[in-house]
C-alpha cells in the first residue's frame, strides 16, 4: 500500500528520519512535528518516528546546533518510511549513503527527500524514471545533473514510492497532505492550526525566488511584476515590456516600485540576477562566462563590473572566499563530537 493512502489499521506508521550534516532544523521541524502534533490532536499514536545519521554520531545543523540522533541508519530495521533531510553540501556530506538507501528501496519501503535530499537520492540511483523537486537555488543544476529524473519546480512531489519537497514549508504542507490522506481532513487541520499555518499551497505551485507575503494582496501588479522578472533572468526584458504585461506604464510601475520596495524597477531586476550569479558562483563550478550568460550578462566583464559594484568585490574573488570556508567547514565537520 502506498504511503499517501487512507490508513485501514491502527498500528502506528513508523517513520524513520535520517539527518545529514548541515540539515536545517527548519526542515527537520517541518517534517517531524506535524507528526508529534498529529499523535496530540487525536489522542492516538498515529506515528512513530525515529532519528538517525549515517554514523550514529550527532550531527551538526546548518547553524551550528548539534543534535543527537538514536542511531546509525541500519537497513534492516523494519520500517513504514524513511525520509531524508539534509540541506547544506549535501552531496559531499552523504557520501556512503548510497548502499544503504538501496537496500532500503528494495525493500518496498516508500523514501522521501526534504531540500537538497533530492541529490542523494538521485546519486543512490533512486529517482530514475520518477518526477522529483529540489530546493529552488539549486533545481536547475540538479535537473543538468540527473537527465534521467524528471525535474519539476513544484512545492512537494509524491510520486509512486518517492517523495521529494523543496524546503521547510513545502515540507510542513506534503506532511499536512500526509495526514490528510492517512487520517482525514479535520486531523490534517487541527494539526496545521497547531502551528497557527494556513496552509494555501498546492503540491504543483512553483517555489517562487522571491516571498513576496501579504505584499502579493496589498499590491498584486507589483508580484506580477516581480514574477516575470524571476522568470527571465537569462534573458532580461524590458521595463517597459513588463509594465505593459500587466497593464501599467512604465512610469506607474517605477511609483509601484519607490513606494512598496524602495528601489527602480531596473535595479531591482539588476539585483535578482546578480543574487541569482551569486548563488551560481557558490553552489556550482560553472565558468565565469557561463555564468554571465546563465543571468542575462551580455559578457563576462560585464556581469564582473555590476558584481563588484553590488558586492564590492569581484565574481573571483567572492568564489574563492566560498572555497575557503567551505574548506573550514570540513575541517569542522571531521572532528569527532
Amino acid at each position: 500500500m502506498s504511503l499517501f493512502s487512507a490508513r485501514t489499521t491502527d498500528v502506528p506508521v513508523v517513520v524513520d528520519l535520517l539527518v545529514v550534516d548541515g540539515f536545517s532544523l527548519m526542515s527537520l521541524a517541518a517534517t517531524m512535528e506535524p507528526l508529534r502534533a498529529a499523535n496530540r490532536v487525536s489522542g492516538r499514536a498515529l506515528y512513530d518516528w525515529r532519528l538517525c545519521s549515517s554514523t550514529g554520531r550527532p550531527v551538526l545543523s546548518s547553524s551550528g546546533v548539534p543534535f543527537p540522533v538514536s542511531g546509525a541508519l541500519d537497513p534492516k530495521l523494519p520500517r513504514d518510511a524513511l525520509i531524508v533531510v539534509a540541506a547544506f553540501e549535501a552531496q559531499r556530506r552523504g557520501v556512503g549513503l548510497a548502499a544503504r538507501l538501496r537496500a532500503i528501496a528494495r525493500a518496498g519501503v516508500p523514501i522521501g527527500g526534504i531540500e537538497s535530499a533530492s541529490w542523494l537520492l538521485a546519486k543512490a540511483g533512486l529517482l530514475d524514471g520518477y518526477r522529483a523537486t529540489a530546493h529552488w537555488e539549486e533545481v536547475d543544476e540538479f535537473g543538468t545533473a540527473f537527465p534521467a529524473v524528471d525535474v519539476v519546480a513544484d512545492r512537494f512531489v509524491i510520486d509512486r514510492d518517492r517523495f521529494t519537497a523543496g524546503g521547510a514549508t513545502p515540507a510542513l504542507d506534503m506532511m499536512l497532505h500526509l495526514i490528510r490522506v492517512q487520517h482525514g481532513m479535520t486531523i490534517a487541520l487541527n494539526v496545521a492550526s497547531v502551528f497557527i499555518y494556513d496552509q494555501e499551497h498546492l503540491p504543483a505551485d512553483r517555489q517562487p525566488i522571491v516571498q513576496v507575503g501579504r505584499l502579493g494582496f496589498v499590491e498584486p501588479r507589483l508580484t506580477a511584476a516581480i514574477r516575470l522578472m524571476e522568470g527571465s533572468i537569462e534573458e532580461p526584458r524590458t521595463v517597459a515590456g513588463i509594465a505593459a504585461d500587466i497593464g501599467l506604464s512604465a512610469r506607474s510601475m517605477q511609483t509601484l516600485f519607490r513606494r512598496h520596495l524602495g528601489a527602480t524597477p531596473h535595479g531591482y531586476y539588476l539585483d535578482l540576477r546578480l543574487d541569482a550569479a551569486r548563488r551560481l558562483l557558490q553552489q556550482t563550478r560553472r565558468s565565469l562566462v557561463e555564468i554571465a550568460v546563465a543571468c542575462g550578462f551580455a559578457s563576462a566583464s560585464a556581469f564582473s563590473r555590476a558584481f563588484r559594484r553590488r558586492y564590492h568585490r569581484s565574481p573571483r574573488e567572492l568564489r574563492r572566499e566560498g572555497n575557503t570556508t567551505g574548506a573550514l567547514r570540513r575541517i569542522a565537520s571531521s572532528r569527532e563530537p
